[in-house]
């Protein structure tokens, strides 16, 4: 007997339903096709151990297993479930008249209770553009799932309790969440907030601007200056994610297996990968491409903590994503891309001793070493940052202080005010939505001058020896200041504010 049951394989952030034939016939033998890989082909194992353990019988037949389309490749142990099904069918142990409305997913332990899988969200999405009515998948995943409305989302924890929908149709229980509900419920309450941080005034200002704007930061101080945790704090004044942006990301972290009990992803995500890390592991890749960590912080912050400690081909893969806001991988037989607009925020020492702009610390480092501590950071990744801000240890009565800072629900709306001028400006405009990622024919329509401005611009650029990728900066950062104060043009004060921030720019920076 045929029967046709329905999976899903994840390419990327997107799905493809697999259709799963299943053929029992005269012989013996098992055999899986379709480009299986070896979890896929372990199944057998799982499920005749499975089978038995809750009561059916593994036919001791010939039985095939077809995975179509058969030239894609099949990867991870999600079909378990789907292959069990359709045998128990194909054998006439359960019924399954409506068995191909269902899309089936799940992972079998040997006592035949479910595993979660990987890639439940975009496997929903794809089911319900394909026409499914319901989707059987292992309880972890199910909320999850059902953040797609007009799919019918079973959670189960068991082998048995499917078998008994389709044999004796008991009915599963359906989860059910109200997507909007639960993502507006979840918007705020940062769990790091600014009003930890003692001090730092300068510092948070130039933080309001760069979430303002979306600008990439550079902070450089000692040990203990508090980079970290300025950093840290920086997601909760970013404005709150809209639905798509929710809904992008869960998608990504679904991929990768990191969603698990929770719905939608109402936080931006924060990503703090250790300097060790492999160019692979930050944007992506693997024989099976896997999203990378510029890809988890899409939408977030991606915080790179003693960036010169990073490997410099490290640094260098991340030029392009920078740009693009996307990361294509390529491999001989497919190609995937990842969306990764993410915020870079970056945190170094000004030296090896890490004291060097430190006034009471002494210098134990020679200006050779200095330079070539710096040099590892190149020119071209230092052109996609637009904001470098010195950061100078706390002083202990601003540490013991009982005051409290501006909170961050303060600053956010100031910032997300900021970002509505920046969405109603550039509404034709369809890949650019804040001023970070203006090109040059937007600064010129959007950052004109008046003459004083022009003049202290020039003035500042001779003076302090700026050298000619600033001044594109200067004047987005400046833009984003205006917006900050609701100006309609770009003043005196916005220019002077934005030359401040660009620390490493200035020629004879080590002195």
């Amino acid at each position: 007997m045929l029967v046709k049951v329905y999976g899903s394989a994840v390419f990327g952030v997107e799905a493809t339903t697999i259709a799963v034939e299943v053929n029992i016939d005269k012989g013996i033998g098992y055999h899986l096709v379709g480009l299986p890989d070896n979890a896929v082909k372990e199944s057998s194992f799982r499920i005749a151990a499975a089978l038995q353990n809750n009561g059916f019988k593994f036919p001791g037949k010939k039985i095939i297993v077809n995975m179509a389309p058969a030239d894609l490749r099949k990867e991870g142990s999600a079909y378990d479930l789907t292959f069990a099904i359709g045998i128990l069918a194909a054998s006439g142990q359960i019924k399954a008249e409506n068995v191909s409305e269902y899309i089936i997913m799940g992972e079998l332990s040997l006592d035949g209770s479910l595993q979660p899988i990987k890639g439940a969200l975009p496997i929903a999405i794809k089911a319900k553009q394909e026409g499914f009515k319901h989707f059987i998948l292992p309880q972890q995943n199910a909320k999850e799932a059902a953040i797609v409305s007009d799919l019918k989302v079973y959670g189960v924890n068991n082998i048995r309790e499917v078998c008994d929908h389709f044999d004796k149709g008991v009915a599963l229980h359906e989860t059910i969440i109200n997507t909007r509900e639960e993502f507006y419920n979840h918007l705020d309450h940062p769990e790091h907030d600014f009003a930890d941080v003692k001090g730092q005034e300068s510092i948070k200002r130039c933080m309001e601007i760069a979430a303002a704007g979306g600008h990439n930061i550079i902070l450089i101080g000692p040990p203990g200056a508090g980079k970290t945790m300025l950093a840290k704090r920086l997601p909760s004044i970013l404005p709150p994610m809209t639905l798509h942006e929710a809904l992008e990301t869960t998608k990504i972290h679904s991929v990768v297996g990191k969603i698990k009990d929770h719905g939608l992803m109402a936080q931006r995500p924060f990503r703090s990968p250790h300097h060790t890390i492999s160019d692979v592991a930050l944007v992506g890749g693997g024989a099976y491409p896997q999203p990378g960590e510029i890809s988890l912080s899409h939408n977030g912050v991606l915080f790179l903590d003693e960036l010169p400690e990073f490997k410099r081909s490290v640094l260098e893969v991340m030029r392009q994503p920078l740009e693009d806001r996307e990361v294509t991988i390529s491999r001989a037989k497919f190609t995937v891309t990842y969306p990764s607009s993410f915020m870079l925020v970056a945190s170094m020492n000004p030296s090896p001793g890490g004291y060097f702009n430190d006034p009471d610390a002494p210098v134990t480092s020679s200006p050779a070493e200095m330079q070539r501590y710096l040099s590892k950071i190149s020119g071209p990744l230092l052109d996609r940052i637009d904001i470098h801000i010195e950061v100078t240890p706390v002083p202990f009565d601003k540490l013991s202080e009982e005051r409290k800072g501006e909170n961050s629900i303060e600053i956010r709306k100031r910032v997300t005010k900021a970002r509505e001028l920046q969405t109603q400006r550039f509404e034709e405009y369809e890949n650019i939505h804040y001023n970070a990622q203006m090109g040059t024919k937007q600064i010129s329509k959007f950052c004109k001058l008046d003459s004083t401005s022009k003049n202290l611009l020039k003035t500042a650029m001779e003076r302090l020896n700026l050298s000619a990728r600033a001044y594109d900066r200067i004047l987005k950062v400046s833009r984003t200041i205006a917006d900050l104060e609701a100006s309609e043009g770009i003043k005196s004060a916005h220019i002077s504010e934005a030359i401040q921030y660009r620390s490493l720019d200035r020629d004879g920076w080590l002195g």
